[in-house]
């Protein structure tokens, strides 16, 4: 999705985020976004590893 948008596009879309949002608001914009992905990925994670714990106690039973 975003291997299309080049080094010009990140830019333009940094300038546009700066002049809209202020410099004083754009860390907090930035540590928002990283706290909300960290969380998003650890849920992800905890759901694959239920997901294989359910298949690996399906796997055990065919074979009991």
């Amino acid at each position: 999705m975003f291997s299309n948008i080049g080094v010009p596009g990140l830019i333009l879309i940094l300038t546009l985020a700066l002049i809209i949002f202020g410099p004083k608001k754009l860390p907090e914009i930035g540590k928002a976004f990283g706290q909300t992905l960290k969380e998003f990925k650890k849920s992800t994670r905890e759901l694959t590893d239920d997901v294989m714990k359910d298949i690996d106690e399906v796997k055990k039973d065919v074979t009991k």
